[in-house]
């Protein structure tokens, strides 16, 4: 009872209330609560959790989308402007322990429970990914004691490089955990429908990426990582990218359920720009033309405007965001092909393999085409042009730019990679309220100041001040 119980308990209990443990238990206790779970509603709804976090409010359309130069505000403009709000840094913290990461929690110890290895590795691997997501966001995070209030009420935080290093092996240890025979099934499964080879690919594709994370840092363990990876253990096409799908509505994508009632959102003239510049066949997808057609017809705002510079723009004059990505049923991706074939390149670029960069980096690029169905001829053209080609000398650019435009629906890890690779090169938002620099992490939620204090001083201590702009261990340069 009491541990599923738990899977109610409000995180800001978990990592620092004061009160004590036995009202802690008591206030948890669910007495019309089944003492029984099942992992496979447990699953579903742990996974549109984290779907939710791809394409919610709090930790990509008020802050990363904002961030990366993907969107801006034509309205409300102070978070264009770099003035977070504290109930955006609070929820990413907060919905993604209590939720998400509680609930794969749960998924790995009901599969332990019926001695099915499948939902333990499937658990292990997404509460991976969450873990991956916080500690790009914030850097030093509860994880070696998260998610156990029985023994601590009041987690550490661990540093950052020791999160990624804990993930790779996580991860692994998931990898050995899949049994792809059919001898052990799973339901609950909106991602691969049971496909544990897929969700092995999924796996190794997580691993690749965070050992690119580290590599700046610690190049040694990320080639070890890269090394012992084979291309048939990564995810290989379109048709494998690990995503939720969306239904209609109530469960519709976030992005779709906010355009019912907001009109604030705008592409940003960042992203416009770079797509007419390389005449890139994604324009049409990522943006739509103005209501009032102008001969250009795609009309980027400029991030950070004040709010009547903004409103002078006019709403029909600018552009909104791809019917593609407003649809309701529009997917949130955990990671995509072009990523893999991206981390590839970088990692033969790297010397980390043998293969060529520079083919990878091609092969990249026309998956992320491929994604929105532009034809063969366009992707040849595309790809002919100089300002497309690939620059060995400079791959940090080649691959960061492009990469930059294929991650366009997933912005936490393009801010991520933004930050790791220093391309694109962005320009501060125009009315920034940082002094002429750029977020690169959210601050804790003030709830950890309260909470989870002794703690949190600590990873203050070791990670540097609790600013938007203080550089996370992997942002090296």
């Amino acid at each position: 009872m009491k541990r599923i119980s738990q899977l109610l308990l409000p995180l800001t209990l978990a990592l620092g209330l004061s009160a004590c443990q036995s009202e802690l238990e008591d206030i948890n206790k669910n007495p019309n609560e089944a003492t029984q779970g099942q992992p496979d509603y447990v699953l579903t709804n742990a996974l549109k959790s984290s779907a939710d976090l791809v394409m919610g409010s709090d930790a990509s359309m008020e802050t990363t989308v904002l961030f990366v130069q993907y969107w801006a505000k034509i309205q409300y403009t102070d978070v264009d402007k770099y003035t977070t709000s504290p109930t955006n840094v609070q929820n990413v913290w907060t919905n993604t322990y209590t939720q998400g990461l509680n609930d794969y929690a749960e998924v790995i110890r009901l599969g332990e429970q019926a001695k099915n290895p499948n939902y333990q590795a499937v658990g292990l691997i997404m509460r991976s990914w969450s873990f991956q997501v916080l500690t790009d966001l914030y850097g030093d995070i509860p994880y070696s004691q998260a998610l156990n209030i029985d023994q601590y009420l009041t987690p550490k935080y661990d540093a950052q490089k020791d999160v990624y290093t804990g993930l790779l092996n996580d991860l692994q240890k998931a990898v050995t955990l899949i049994d792809d025979t059919g001898a052990s099934p799973i339901s609950g499964d909106v991602v691969y429908k049971g496909n544990m080879k897929l969700w092995r690919k999924f796996a190794q594709s997580l691993r690749l990426r965070i050992a690119l994370r580290i590599a700046d840092r610690d190049a040694a363990t990320a080639k070890t990582v890269i090394s012992s990876l084979s291309k048939t253990d990564l995810i290989a096409g379109n048709e494998e990218t690990a995503q939720f799908t969306y239904l209609t509505s109530p469960n519709q994508n976030p992005v779709n359920r906010d355009r019912e009632t907001r009109d604030d959102y705008r592409v940003s003239k960042t992203i416009v720009d770079k797509l007419v510049q390389l005449n890139d066949p994604r324009l049409s997808v990522y943006v739509n033309k103005t209501a009032d057609y102008t001969p250009q017809g795609y009309i980027g705002v400029t991030n950070g405007l004040p709010a009547d510079s903004a409103a002078r723009l006019g709403f029909t004059k600018t552009s909104k965001l791809g019917d593609y990505f407003t649809a309701a049923s529009a997917p949130a991706v955990f990671v995509n092909y072009a990523e893999v074939l991206f981390n590839l390149a970088e990692a033969a670029q790297r010397g980390f393999t043998s293969d060529d960069a520079a083919t990878l980096y091609k092969q990249a690029v026309t998956a992320s085409l491929q994604q929105y169905r532009v034809t063969a001829d366009e992707i040849s053209k595309y790809l002919a042009q100089p300002s497309v080609a690939y620059d060995a000398a400079n791959y940090k650019k080649s691959i960061g730019e492009q990469k930059w435009l294929a991650l366009f629906g997933e912005s936490q890890e393009s801010f991520a990679e933004w930050r790791r690779l220093d391309y694109p090169q962005l320009k501060p938002a125009y009315a920034g309220v940082l002094n002429g620099r750029m977020p690169v992490r959210l601050t804790y939620p003030t709830g950890e100041q309260a909470l989870n204090n002794a703690n949190y001083k600590a990873a203050v201590a070791n990670q540097g001040a609790d600013l938007l702009t203080t550089k996370l261990w992997f942002d090296v340069n």
